[in-house]
């Protein structure tokens, strides 16, 4: 019998979770300054770019998603799992939400003029990070603004509960440093970078990259 992929796990965990994971976390960016601050100056620098498309890469339930539309922005959500997807219309029915991988996007060369990754590469190994930042190059347009969130730090946890329910998800931490890096050789520009410390039920130092891929000249 053949193992299941990482990506199918991970989807499936998802779907598992899924309703109890978008009631335990609708407010949970209530209290949470700095975090929306660089939504904001995420947001601003899109609007005055010009505008256009901005697709939340990993959206979940929808909830940054709706962050982002509230902020003025035509923002989309693209997410691995069916189960989050459904929430994620049940909950925002103005906004579109689609099924999709972000190793694959189904957009067009440099549709995007803002891209959000809040949290949503959690569980892909740092050496499979490069992969996913050349996607996300390529949906960006010229000029266009790339938001990441992740947590700090240089291991994996297994997680094995969660929301209530059993899953199969590892966890990874990464190294602020390594990441610019990675993101400069996929060719990001990075704007700004802010780690602030654990709150609340976190366990490790939060990170905020801020890039914009660069004009052609």
């Amino acid at each position: 019998m053949t193992e299941p992929s990482p990506l199918d796990t991970t989807r499936a965990s998802y779907d598992t979770v899924a309703a109890d994971y978008a009631v335990l976390l609708a407010d949970e960016m209530a209290d949470k300054p700095y975090d929306n601050a660089m939504l904001t100056a995420f947001a601003h620098l899109v609007t005055t770019g010009g505008g256009g498309r901005v697709g939340d890469l990993g959206c979940g339930p929808g909830r940054v998603t709706a962050i982002l539309r509230d902020l003025g922005l035509t923002a989309f959500g693209i997410d691995l799992s069916p189960g989050m997807i459904a929430v994620a219309r049940e909950t925002y029915p103005g906004l579109d939400f689609a099924e999709g991988s972000m190793t694959a996007l189904d957009l067009a060369d440099g549709s995007l003029a803002g891209a959000l990754v809040w949290y949503s590469l959690v569980h892909t190994p740092p050496e499979q990070l490069p992969v996913f930042f050349a996607e996300f190059h390529r949906v960006l347009a010229p000029g266009g603004h790339l938001l990441m969130a992740f947590k700090v730090g240089d291991e994996c946890v297994r997680l094995e509960q969660a929301y209530g329910h059993a899953v199969k998800l590892d966890v990874y931490r990464f190294v602020p440093d390594a990441v610019a890096d990675m993101l400069v050789k996929a060719g990001f520009r990075v704007q700004a970078r802010l780690v602030r410390e654990a709150d609340q039920w976190e366990k490790t130092p939060q990170a905020f990259f801020l890039m914009v891929k660069p004009e052609a000249r």
